[in-house]
């Protein structure tokens, strides 16, 4: 008890809940673990600018020994160039191919998949808050983490392998042993009357879109049935104005394009 300057009293309450000799919580004394310990600067640090050093000669090495692809000169007059981007987003443009995240859908493939996925990366630490450090010890992390990886590298797969394709029918290009186009057929009448032959060229060489030389090696009659009602690159939806019986007609007669 004591006063204040103008004579009241003034009552001081201890809590004895309080241990006046609690431990302080601040972490031991590095002179606790003698031989267990090293000094930050100069010898902790000199280990990681040595490791730095080495990986940097190493990477240096290797992006001084591989030349740079860096393709074709550019030519505004050459209507085939197949755009890609760079390795690192083709998982998201495989992703945007097909129907479900493309279209009426593209906001799925381009807003709600990326922010769920960029969301989950940002929340981690309070999603998974368990102290395991071993990976079977923690299922959910784990499988979530192995589904992310295996999803990306798949769908950077197909986006390579699908690319290549387009690149073997580029425009102008004849693969060797492709059977001779039979002109005379049903086949023919109806892609020269839909105007696919302004694009994919009388002998299917290809003009302003790919070559179709070799199409039955490559693709099944659903994908061809798919990129006509649906399009494909440049190749817009709807170009195809005759029956369904007629467009059964023109994939058999696409299918017919083999190389031997």
């Amino acid at each position: 008890m004591a006063h204040n300057h103008d004579g009241k009293q003034v009552h001081y309450v201890g809590d004895s809940r309080v241990r006046a000799d609690r431990p302080q919580l601040s972490p031991p004394d590095y002179d606790r673990f003698p031989g267990k310990t090293e000094a930050f600067f100069p010898d902790f640090l000199l280990k990681e600018w040595m490791v730095a050093v080495v990986f940097l000669v190493g990477f240096m090495t290797l992006v001084m020994a591989e030349e740079p692809p860096l393709g074709e000169l550019a030519d505004p007059t050459n209507t085939s160039f197949l755009p890609v981007p760079d390795w690192y987003f083709l998982f998201l443009y495989q992703l945007l191919k097909y129907k479900w995240a493309a279209g009426d859908f593209v906001v799925i493939g381009t807003v709600i998949l990326p922010g769920i996925a960029f969301m989950a990366l940002m929340l981690a630490p309070w999603l998974d808050r368990s102290k395991e450090r071993r990976p079977h010890k923690r299922p959910v992390a784990t499988g979530i983490m192995l589904i992310s990886l295996i999803a990306v590298a798949a769908l950077t797969w197909a986006a390579e392998y699908e690319h290549e394709i387009q690149l073997e029918s580029a425009p102008g290009e004849k693969p060797d042993n492709t059977e001779v186009i039979a002109q005379n057929e049903e086949g023919y009448e109806i892609y020269s009357k839909n105007a696919c032959i302004k694009c994919h060229g009388g002998e299917l060489e290809g003009v302003n879109g790919p070559s179709l030389l070799g199409i039955g090696n490559r693709r099944t009659a659903e994908e061809l049935t798919r990129y006509i009602d649906e399009g494909k690159g440049a190749m817009p939806p709807g170009m195809f104005q005759g029956s369904e019986q007629e467009k059964k007609i023109l994939v058999e007669w696409l299918l017919k394009q083999t190389q031997k």
